[in-house]
């Protein structure tokens, strides 16, 4: 016997229309650099033949889950090791670089070696200034961008994770296990650097990702949440009590003029 559950949504309110997940930069500097991230779709090729794979179904709601970032510059990073036996990273390209070196110390650093997870897998984070949030239940898993084909592989992969942006939006980072030091880590703006999948409560619902204003209400939340890491390990026993200090409203949507 068939049976056909219909589940009812409600015209207004939590649950009602699109999942909303807002997207802000949690700092103004070098913003050009930043694209906004992007809904991942590699469906614009062959459409014509009825059973082709870009007018899938199951395709097409698979890629409307994944949102991209890009790598906002270019960079070629090699490993070595100092006089000392420090581990250090190298910035091959010199003075053709198109990041000075000091600059690219600000946003890439290489991990504590006591950190690594294996002896030989150095690990590696570009610090970005992408942050997600929502005003309902919405986890981001951010994960390897493993729909677009790079003829030169990463030497070593991506560290995901997975959270609630409405409860604990945070800046995302590149993190990368470095499983073939001796080959270089080559970046070039505009690729897709990562990709944040997004989870709601209803998995029917489709999703919209908006850019939204940076409030002082957000600033303030962003702030007593974000030095946590730092001070307390498991930092999910904390969501509790971040509930009690967050706005009961986050997202307001960006307006451009």
């Amino acid at each position: 016997m068939d049976i056909t559950v219909t589940v009812e949504r409600p015209e207004e309110g939590p649950g009602s229309g699109p999942i909303q997940v807002g997207w802000f930069l949690t700092t103004d500097k070098n913003a050009v650099l930043y694209d906004p991230p992007e809904r991942v779709s590699v469906r614009q090729t062959n459409r014509t033949h009825a059973k082709s794979a870009s007018r899938c179904p199951g395709v097409i709601q698979l890629e409307s889950r994944y949102f991209m970032v890009k790598a906002p510059f270019d960079m070629q990073i090699g490993f070595s090791r100092d006089e000392k036996g420090k581990p250090v990273l190298v910035n091959r390209l010199g003075t053709a670089s198109p990041i000075r070196s000091n600059k690219l110390n600000e946003v890439l650093t290489l991990v504590s070696e006591a950190e690594w997870r294996y002896p030989d897998r150095p690990t590696i984070q570009l610090i970005t200034p992408y942050c997600f949030v929502a005003d309902e239940l919405v986890y981001v898993t951010q994960l390897s961008p493993f729909m677009h084909y790079r003829p030169d592989p990463l030497p070593g992969t991506i560290f995901g994770g997975r959270f609630p942006v409405s409860v604990w939006p945070r800046p995302l980072m590149w993190a990368f296990e470095w499983h073939e030091p001796q080959k270089d880590i080559v970046l070039r703006r505009g690729e897709p650097l990562f990709y944040a999948q997004f989870e709601g409560m209803d998995p029917s619902r489709p999703l919209q990702v908006i850019e939204v204003e940076r409030t002082p209400e957000l600033a303030t939340y962003l702030e007593q949440i974000g030095g946590a890491v730092n001070y307390v390990n498991q930092t999910f026993g904390l969501f509790k009590a971040a509930e009690r200090l967050r706005p009961k409203k986050l997202v307001t949507p960006k307006v451009r003029e």
